[in-house]
């Protein structure tokens, strides 16, 4: 059988087949990042498989580490606050008897001791290291400092200064201790750095410590069952499986269903008044769908919804 050039598909310059053409997908992707790659690494593999024309990610994952990173597209982008903003969880094992200027495995050695806690005295620290506490940032880390990140900074050989400020650590638990290493479970609000929790264990017991490994099993509304890894988008239908609705993000608050005409105003980006007696208490976060669809985030004040933010779904 023989193929005219008319059936053969159109070749980029240098024989190359042509890219895919960039395509309007909205929702989320939960990728499980694999060691090794970089945040921007994974939206760009997630966006490869969707032919997305836009993608963003709810919260950088270092390299190092591996786990949820919530990946949105199209219009989900419209909703990472409020996965950001939301509790996360952690599994990571901390090498005792050294500590590096980067608090982890990546860094060079900066000190070193000879001790090594035992499981008694680790947890009778544990609940200085739990609620409200006021934790300093690691040196290597995406914070600014006068516009320049601090890890930019640290890598140039300057002086990094940063302010502890205060962070929620709402669990901190052992999993198990063998000595010259611990495994721990985490649960912590927007900010913390578990790189900064093993640091400062390790200088609270006197034997210095850094994270070995860590893990990222929850974000915000996300858990490790809505996880895809990077094969899976790669086979199949693993792609159009993996892919959950923009609305995933906001199962954390609540959901006011509107008639149609009050679903036009919103679009629209006017305020509507929600009537009768089931209308909701004033809230900061709510969100509003018509007929199944998504159609705005807001909030309620004075049984008035203010749309902050509209969907083209």
């Amino acid at each position: 059988m023989t193929t005219t050039d008319e059936n053969r598909p159109a070749e980029a310059e240098g024989g190359r087949p042509p890219r895919p053409k960039k395509r309007d997908v909205h929702g989320w992707v939960v990728l499980d990042k694999p060691v090794g790659m970089t945040s921007t690494h994974a939206v760009s593999v997630v966006k490869r498989a969707y032919s997305a024309k836009k993608a963003g990610h709810a919260g950088t994952l270092d390299p190092l580490a591996s786990g949820l990173l919530p990946i949105a597209l199209g219009e989900a982008t419209k909703t990472v606050p409020f996965v950001m903003d939301g509790r996360k969880a952690y599994e990571f094992t901390v090498a005792w008897g050294s500590q590096t200027d980067t608090d982890d495995t990546e860094g060079k050695v900066v000190a070193t001791s000879e001790l090594r806690p035992d499981e008694t005295a680790i947890a009778a620290l544990l609940p200085r290291f739990t609620g409200t506490i006021q934790q300093v940032p690691p040196k290597f880390s995406a914070i600014k400092i006068a516009g320049e990140r601090a890890y930019d900074l640290a890598r140039d050989g300057e002086e990094v200064t940063l302010e502890a400020r205060p962070v929620e650590i709402t669990a901190l638990r052992i999993v198990r201790h063998d000595g010259p290493t611990t495994t721990f479970e985490a649960e912590c609000g927007k900010g913390t750095y578990v790189r900064a929790i093993a640091r400062d264990l390790g200088l609270a017991l006197g034997c210095l410590g850094h994270v070995a490994h860590l893990r990222r099993t929850r974000v915000g509304p996300f858990a490790v069952a809505d996880a895809a890894t990077v094969e899976a988008l790669r086979e199949g239908n693993g792609a159009a499986e993996a892919l959950l609705p923009v609305s995933a993000a906001l199962q954390l608050i609540p959901e006011i269903v509107v008639h149609r005409d009050a679903a036009l105003r919103l679009k629209r980006g006017q305020s509507v008044l929600l009537r009768g007696r089931d209308a909701p208490l004033d809230t900061e976060a709510v969100y509003a769908v018509s007929g199944g669809v998504l159609i705005a985030t807001g909030s309620i004040m004075q049984g008035e919804f203010v749309p902050h933010r509209v969907f083209n779904l």
